[in-house]
């Protein structure tokens, strides 16, 4: 197990505190702060890392009494995928579960919307991802006026309740903003196009989004403050380079475990000096 005392301090260093209002054009998106190097040396260490998250959720597994929830959120090519691919190679498929939340289909619609969001949350020794949210609800139907201003508005509060409602069942909630400028988005996106291999991540709705920029950031800025609480708070990672979003990621999530403490269930009676023929 790492033992690293600096770990809570780094992910502090990224917390939205609750009560508090971030301004997003304030957070430098290409900042490296507390990173232990260069990104060879920062690479080095999130092997660390990813090690002892692989260890802490084989605790969690092997206990089977909490569970952990990471909600990812990001604009577009903002680093989502890639996240979940570099962050969680170390850990065990069995105990680790994605959901992907895209439009919603018939069947969702015809629910409140977090019909679809409950049914996906992780089980007790189980760390779930959730790769978008339940929070599309109060960002691209605010920004696209799918429902009406009272409507997305109310949403936060039933976001807090139900947030609560995990956490009470001992699920710890992990909330992760990739934040990354408009302009890396646009060289991520011309990349995508660039590369006929990464040609189908591209979609010309993209750059319908990508118009709304500002809106959207107006949408995250107050879904972070509405819904950011000392249970389940919001991170706002820099991300515009990839290898610092993966440490400070790491940091965080090893910081949520260490504080998660999974202990191995007792073993049964008698097993000491146990000879196998």
């Amino acid at each position: 197990m790492s033992t690293n005392d600096d770990h809570a301090a780094n992910a502090d260093r990224w917390v939205v505190k609750a009560g508090s209002s971030p301004r997003l054009r304030d957070i430098d998106t290409r900042s490296t702060e507390a990173a232990p190097g260069d990104k060879h040396v920062t690479d080095a260490a999130c092997d660390e890392l990813i090690s002892s998250l692989g260890e802490w959720q084989n605790r969690l597994w092997a206990e089977r009494r909490q569970s952990l929830l990471v909600v990812l959120q990001a604009m577009d090519a903002g680093g989502k995928d890639g996240t979940i691919r570099n962050v969680f190679t170390g850990v065990n498929p069995q105990g680790v579960y994605v959901a992907s939340f895209k439009a919603p289909t018939d069947e969702e619609l015809r629910h409140d919307f977090l019909w679809r969001i409950h049914h996906e949350v992780p089980g007790h020794g189980q760390i779930g991802v959730f790769n978008r949210s339940h929070y599309e609800d109060v960002l691209i139907a605010r920004v696209n006026h799918l429902v009406p201003e009272a409507v997305w508005r109310h949403r936060y509060g039933i976001i807090r309740n139900f947030e609560s409602s995990l956490v009470a069942a001992n699920t710890t909630i992990v909330k992760l903003f990739l934040h990354i400028s408009a302009e890396e988005q646009a060289e991520r996106l011309q990349a995508r196009l660039d590369d006929p291999t990464k040609r189908w991540k591209f979609s010309a709705a993209d750059l319908e989004v990508r118009k709304r920029w500002d809106d959207y950031q107006v949408a995250y800025e107050q879904a972070l403050a509405e819904t950011s609480t000392d249970e389940a708070p919001w991170y706002v990672v820099p991300a515009d380079r990839k290898w610092y979003r993966n440490w400070a990621v790491l940091q965080i999530l090893v910081a949520a475990m260490e504080r998660i403490d999974p202990q191995f269930p007792p073993e049964e009676p008698g097993l000491v000096g146990l000879v196998i023929t």
